[in-house]
Order: structure tokens, then sequence, then C-alpha cells
């Protein structure tokens, strides 16, 4: 007879590149706490913060294909930490800035990644095209994305500074390449997309309380 502890006990794969991913969930609530802290520093520490959760994101993966230590778990692990300390950071700058300029972009970068959240989810579960390999543009996007929310984060609100101008334009300029890649998603998506279009509208509202 199998114990009731064994039963309910859930094992997650503790792997060091798993633990770095939920290091970074970690830090999300240190990044917003040092953010408002009644220092002149604080921009900066918030920056650091975000510097070294950028950090493990790169680590993580590297040292998970180094060592062969690729799971479900951190797969499904690692997108959640990154669009999450990067939506929040992203929240954060519109908050501290209070500028409409700034506003336009992190729309953009949030959206995306909903629309390819549920484009991904819809592919895996409808579409041929199980996935889309991350390409050299994705992972461009992903770099500037990073720089200009540190360079921003570690500015603060001053408009006048050189690197706030510096860290706007890097931030539109990920916007747009977020962009793009959205468009490459739904290229791939599409031929599987256009076919649907002709279901049944009974069958289409079938998981709209979804």
């Amino acid at each position: 007879m199998v114990e009731p502890a064994r039963m309910l006990a859930v094992r997650l794969p503790t792997t060091i590149p798993n633990i770095l991913t939920s290091l970074r969930i970690l830090l999300i609530p240190v990044m917003v706490v040092v953010a408002y802290l009644p220092f002149d520093s604080r921009y900066l520490l918030a920056a650091l913060v975000f510097t070294i959760a950028s950090i493990t994101d790169w680590l993580d993966g590297y040292l998970a294909r180094k060592w062969g230590e690729t799971t479900p778990f951190g797969a499904f692990l690692d997108p959640v930490a990154d669009k999450l300390i990067v939506a929040v950071a992203l929240v954060l700058l519109v908050e501290v800035h209070a500028s409409a300029i700034l506003v336009v972009p992190a729309l953009v970068i949030v959206g995306r990644e909903i629309v390819v959240s549920a484009l991904r989810e819809w592919m895996s579960i409808y579409s041929d095209r199980r996935s889309v390999a991350v390409n050299m543009l994705g992972k461009i996007k992903t770099a500037v994305q990073m720089v200009a929310i540190i360079v921003l984060l570690a500015s603060g609100p001053a408009l006048d500074n050189f690197l706030v101008t510096l860290g706007y334009v890097l931030l539109y300029l990920a916007a747009g390449l977020t962009l793009w890649s959205m468009y490459v998603y739904l290229r791939v998506a599409w031929p599987d997309l256009s076919r649907g279009m002709n279901v049944n509208s009974t069958d289409r509202g079938s998981d709209s309380g979804s």
C-alpha cells in the first residue's frame, strides 16, 4: 500500500539551472522594494537587481545545455520568469518616469508577449507546427530590451540625462524588433489560422469562457 505522504509528495527538479530560474522570480519583489527605498541610489540598485536577474537568464540556459539538465519544468518556468520580470520592470519604469513616450513601447512589448504566448498555446494544440525555434532576431531583441531597461532603471526620471534618451531609443528599437518577431510567429502559424477561419462559429465559441 502506498503511503499517503508519498502519494502527496511533489518532487520538483532541483537542478542548478532551475534554481537560477526560480531565483530570477524571487528577485522581482526585491527589485520593486529597492526601487521605492528612500535613497538617492535606489534606481541604480534596482538596475543592479535587474542586471543580476538578466545574467541568470543567460546562465541557466547555458548550464542546462552544457550539463544536459534541460527539464520540462525548466522549459515552462524559464519563459515565465523572463516575461514576469520584464513586465514588472516596464510597469516600474512607466510609473517612475511618468512619460507617455515610455508607455508606447511598454504596451507594445507586454502586448506582444500576451499575443505570442496565446499563439504558442494554440499552436501546441491545433497546429502541425508545434513551435517556432528561437532565432537570432529573438536573441537580439532580448539583448536590446534588457540593456534598455537597465539603462532606464539606473538613470531614474531625469529626462535631461543623455542615458535616459539612449534608453528610450533602445526601448523603441526593442519594441520594433518585438513586433517583427511577432510577425514571424504569425507568419508561421497563419496557414493553420486561416484554415481554421472556416470552422463553424459554434465550435469556435466552445472555449470562449477560458
